[in-house]
């Protein structure tokens, strides 16, 4: 059942309530992807080499039980919103991330990035906690949950960190049908990926995590802001 405290959030902070309103209007961005691909790229396997695992990413994210903590490094918001929505939608194209067998890579944000979100669609000063974060999202409606948590999955490959760093410029198409950019930087460490999404005023968000389920056809890379369909004002 979809949360829908979103009003009591907004009423705490400075921020008009007109923000979420919105956001939720421009987000229906109208029918999700009618399916997500579900044959994984052929790719030659060498003679003798390991084949992937098919353990799911929905495994990996479920096999934290904490819950809504303090630790903004992991994918509690995420969790919570996937269960929500496959709840609500049991055939929703978000399914495929229970499917390890097919491959795909996700980007996907950890709690720090959903309190983010939060704190600039309010416009409040300080960060919610993690419940409020995922109250204020599941607010803005089923549809609109599962289309944002499309726009993080790239069906039908896996691209490790590796590929992600060689590719630089590339499009990448979601589940949701629109693309983002990799776009790697040079930085004091190395190089860094961050994500082009289609919101033109706001900060590209970052991989801070690479390899979530390496070794296996689903993987994940996890990023310090959501990924936004649409250009929010």
């Amino acid at each position: 059942m979809v949360v829908t405290t979103v009003t009591d959030l907004v009423a705490s902070t400075k921020g008009s309530p007109m923000n979420i309103a919105r956001l939720a209007a421009r987000l229906a961005v109208g029918a999700t992807a009618a399916a997500v691909a579900t044959t994984a790229v052929a790719v030659p396997a060498r003679a003798g080499a390991k084949q992937p695992g098919t353990r799911s990413l929905a495994a990996v994210l479920t096999a934290d039980k904490s819950g809504f903590d303090r630790n903004s490094r992991d994918f509690d918001v995420l969790t919570k919103a996937v269960l929500t929505v496959l709840q609500a939608k049991p055939d929703s194209p978000v399914k495929v991330l229970t499917d390890g067998t097919v491959a795909l890579t996700a980007f996907v944000p950890n709690d720090y990035a959903f309190r983010e979100l939060v704190r600039d669609i309010t416009a409040a000063k300080k960060l919610p906690g993690e419940k409020a974060a995922f109250d204020a999202v599941a607010g803005l409606g089923v549809d609109t949950v599962e289309d944002v948590l499309l726009y993080h999955v790239v069906p039908g490959a896996t691209i490790d960190r590796k590929a992600a760093l060689k590719a630089d410029g590339a499009d990448l198409t979601t589940a949701l049908g629109a693309t983002v950019e990799v776009d790697v930087k040079r930085c004091w460490y190395g190089r860094e990926v961050r994500l082009v999404d289609a919101d033109t005023s706001d900060r590209n968000a970052k991989v801070v995590r690479y390899d979530i389920n390496k070794g296996n056809k689903q993987i994940a890379h996890a990023v310090d802001r959501v990924l936004r369909p649409i250009d929010l004002p």
